[in-house]
């Protein structure tokens, strides 16, 4: 058998649940004991532990173990799915009946004796210790960050600090012959902060992290950090005046804006979406979706980001896929059933938020590449226009492509200046017709600071996004102010 980086995490459940290969071959066996094309097997060992800050007062902290094992049977289109929070091997055997209850057929024989999934080198640490070790560094965090929030500036009114951490054990086998495991930490950090001047109020968030270790915080960016810059955006909107309203120029800025394409593009190019042609970008691979200056990628071999992963949560190698190059639509983000179905590459992009759900194509880290313009000559190309630095909720409709987004910072550009922040201002659009609309792309690619977390069919799973600075030359702005 093949050894890979992330195959050596295996032992952990053989050692602490008595797995051997042998059960999961007489599991598969089960699972297609009624017919199916394919099954597989899901275990998942989380530990997590969380902290929360507010008004100066640790209000919440928790702590948490669980495991759990899915298990899946496809036949044709259809899924059967049965999981069980108790690894003994009679339990096992009887979710992996329960799950072949979809298929109907003489038993199939799984593969006797598993590939291991040859991964990437290491995109992340892989700690030996549970990471609840020290909970008090973890409070010293948040505790700083409130602290730092508060001496920011005197209209500061309210902070909310939070600490969160996970790690993830999981090992997956299949009927194809599939056998991966992997041991995935992630961290996150959280900071919200209340401002009022007179009888205004406004707010900021900031925050990061990824699949690291607690000293990032302490080494790469620090609660300080983050607490600054949300005091700064709350802050900044006291003075805020209203947004203009109607369609004109904008300017997005680097890094987190990105969450706009995870959004009005993203979504629309996950394979699910266009096999049932319900996304506005079905049937189009091969046709002009963009401006030729937009090339977007999903990449979840970034070393450390929220998003990557050494595979999937169906055992394949994650990797890096253009989905749209030069305008023209490449291709879409598959897990290995809609790659069969479809007949298309399978993109290593399976996941799902835990044991208790199936997985389905997801995004990992996705953004635009960089482009030759200089930030600056984007901005002094615009004479009356929006700049978007950072957003809040937005929605999107798969089907139609309509977007609309909140814009938590951002500024008036006049002739080719930035000048007063603006509130309440929306973003409008089309995915498809969006883009096309891109005439500048600038030489700052960034990503966000490790907050993502996407939402599809009741699960929530975490990514990365990005963007360098791109000027749209028209784009529907919503607001209350005049132009």
């Amino acid at each position: 058998m093949a050894q890979s980086q992330s195959g050596n995490h295996k032992q952990y459940f053989f050692d602490k649940f008595g797995l051997t290969e042998r059960v999961l071959e007489r599991c598969l066996g089960e699972a297609l004991s009624a017919g199916g094309d394919y099954a597989d097997l899901y275990f998942e060992s989380v530990a997590s532990t969380s902290i929360g800050l507010d008004e100066s007062l640790v209000k919440s902290a928790s702590h948490g173990v669980s495991a759990g094992c899915g298990i899946r049977v496809v036949s044709g289109e259809r899924t059967g799915y049965a999981y069980t929070d108790n690894l003994s091997a009679d339990r096992l055997l009887h979710a992996a009946k329960t799950a072949a209850l979809i298929a109907s057929g003489p038993a199939k024989q799984p593969v006797v004796g598993f590939k291991e999934t040859v991964a990437a080198p290491s995109l992340y640490p892989a700690p030996a210790f549970d990471m609840d070790t020290d909970l008090s560094a973890k409070l010293d965090l948040v505790t700083r960050a409130d602290r730092t929030a508060r001496a920011f500036d005197t209209r500061v009114t309210q902070v909310r600090a939070g600490y969160s951490d996970e790690l993830r054990r999981i090992l997956i086998a299949a009927s194809d012959g599939t056998f991966a495991s992997d041991t995935q930490p992630l961290a996150r950090l959280n900071v919200f902060v209340l401002a009022k001047e007179a009888d205004r109020t406004s707010k900021g968030t900031s925050g990061g992290g990824g699949r690291v270790e607690i000293d990032f915080f302490q080494t790469e960016k620090t609660p300080e950090h983050f607490a600054r810059e949300a005091a700064r955006q709350a802050i900044l909107q006291l003075g805020a005046i209203a947004a203009p309203a109607g369609e004109m120029e904008v300017v997005l800025g680097p890094g987190w804006p990105g969450v706009l394409l995870h959004e009005a593009v993203g979504h629309g190019l996950e394979a699910d979406f266009n096999r049932k042609k319900t996304s506005a970008f079905a049937g189009l691979i091969g046709r002009s979706v963009a401006s030729s200056k937009v090339t977007v990628v999903d990449n979840g071999t970034m070393p450390g980001r929220r998003g990557s992963l050494h595979v999937d949560d169906e055992g394949s190698a994650t990797q890096e896929t253009v989905l749209i190059e030069n305008g023209i639509l490449k291709g879409y983000l598959s897990d290995k059933l809609s790659a069969r179905l479809m007949n298309m590459p399978h993109t290593g992009n399976g996941r799902r938020e835990s044991y208790q759900q199936i997985p389905m194509p997801r995004m990992t880290n996705t953004y635009m590449l960089a482009g030759e313009d200089a930030p600056e000559d984007i901005i002094r190309s615009v004479k009356r226009g929006l700049y978007a630095v950072n957003f809040g909720g937005g929605s999107v409709d798969i089907t139609s492509g309509k977007f609309v987004f909140s814009a938590s910072e951002a500024y008036l550009i006049e002739d080719g200046k930035v000048t007063a922040p603006v509130r309440d201002a929306t973003l409008i659009g089309n995915g498809p017709e969006a883009l096309k609309y891109v005439s500048m792309v600038g030489n700052d690619l960034a990503l966000d600071e490790g907050v993502g977390t996407c939402g599809k069919d009741g699960q929530s799973v975490p990514v990365g996004v990005g963007m360098p600075t791109i000027k749209l030359d028209r784009m529907t702005v919503g607001g209350t102010g005049s132009r």
